[in-house]
C-alpha cells in the first residue's frame, strides 16, 4: 500500500503517516504539496492520502478543502488523525538567532507561530515554504542566515541545530489529518469510537435571506450535531460559498439519511466526503 504526503520526509505529515498503526506496513510516499498528493490517489498513483485538513491555531487547510471539492471529487474520507503539533526555530550550524535575516516555512505553521515571530524576532521577513520540512532543507543548503519554522525532528533530519522550541502561539496545538481513499474502507463495527460524517454543500440561494439557516436546520430539527463548518469561495465571483460540515452521526443511520437527502433540497451539490471513526 502507498500512502502519499506532504514532503519531503521530517514534516508533521510524514511524523502523523509514521505515527498511525493502520499504516505501519504501507510505503509513505512524499509530494510537494498537499494537492499532488490527493490528485496521486485520483490518478491511481498512491493507494491513499493522508493530508492535514485544519488546525488548532490557523483553522482550514485551504489546498486540502479546494482540491477535494474541485479537482478530486471522486475520493472519499476513510479515516481521521489529531497529531499534536509543537514548532521549534531551526537553522544552519553556526547561524545564532540575533544573525537570522529570513524566516521560511509553510504559510500554516508561520501563522500558528505569528505572535512569537514578531516578538521574538521583530523586523525579519518571513517567506512561504511548500511544506516545514522543505523550509528546514532550503535553511540546512543556503549560506543565508535564514532560519526555517518546523518539527525538531526535521532539524535533526537535515543537520541543523535548534534554535527556540515550543515557539507556536499558544499550547495545545493540533493539526487534524484526513485520510482519503478513492473507496471508502467501511467503518470497524467494533463499537468503539464515535463515528462522524463530513459533508460538502452550495446552492443558487446561497444570497437568499436565511438560505444558510434552512440548510442547517434539516441537520438540527433531526437533533444532529454539528462539530465543524468551514466556507471557502466557488471560485466564481464575490459573495458565494461552498460549505463544509462535519457532523455526529455515520450517514447510514436513518436521521442523517434524511437530513441529507432534505439538504438537497436546497443545494444544487450535496457531497458526502465519508463517514468514518473520529480520532481518538
Amino acid at each position: 500500500m502507498k500512502v502519499a504526503y506532504l514532503g519531503p520526509p521530517g514534516t508533521f505529515s510524514h511524523a502523523a503517516v509514521l505515527s498511525s498503526p493502520e499504516l505501519a506496513d504501507a510505503e509513505a510516499v512524499p509530494y510537494a504539496t498537499e494537492r499532488d498528493a490527493i490528485l496521486a490517489v485520483a490518478a491511481g498513483q498512491a493507494d491513499a492520502a493522508l493530508v492535514p485538513i485544519e488546525n488548532s491555531l490557523e483553522g482550514g487547510v485551504n489546498a486540502t478543502v479546494d482540491t477535494l471539492a474541485w479537482e478530486a471529487p471522486e475520493l472519499q474520507v476513510a479515516a481521521e488523525k489529531v497529531l499534536p503539533v509543537s514548532h521549534a526555530l531551526i537553522a544552519r550550524r553556526g547561524v545564532a538567532r540575533d544573525q537570522v535575516t529570513r524566516v521560511l516555512s509553510h504559510p500554516q505553521a508561520l501563522g500558528q507561530c505569528r505572535r512569537w515571530l514578531s516578538t521574538e524576532l521583530p523586523g525579519v521577513a518571513t517567506s512561504p515554504a511548500a511544506s516545514t520540512a522543505e523550509a528546514v532543507r532550503i535553511v540546512a543548503d543556503s549560506e543565508e542566515p535564514w532560519a526555517a519554522v518546523g518539527p525538531a525532528a526535521a532539524a535533526r533530519l537535515y543537520d541543523c541545530e535548534v534554535l527556540a522550541d515550543g515557539i507556536e502561539d499558544e499550547p495545545g496545538n493540533e493539526t487534524r489529518f484526513w485520510l482519503l481513499r478513492r473507496e471508502p474502507a467501511g467503518i470497524p463495527s467494533d463499537g468503539g469510537r464515535p463515528v462522524k460524517t463530513s459533508v460538502l454543500f452550495y446552492g443558487a440561494g446561497d444570497t437568499s435571506p436565511g438560505w444558510l439557516v434552512e440548510c442547517l436546520a434539516e441537520l438540527a430539527s433531526r437533533d444532529i450535531n454539528l462539530t465543524r463548518i468551514e466556507s471557502r469561495p466557488r471560485k466564481r465571483r464575490l459573495g458565494h460559498y461552498l460549505f463544509l460540515v462535519d457532523l455526529e452521526g455515520d450517514a447510514r443511520e436513518p436521521r442523517v439519511t434524511e437530513a441529507i437527502a432534505a439538504l438537497r433540497s436546497h443545494c444544487e451539490e450535496v457531497r458526502v466526503l465519508g463517514s468514518y471513526p473520529a480520532a481518538s
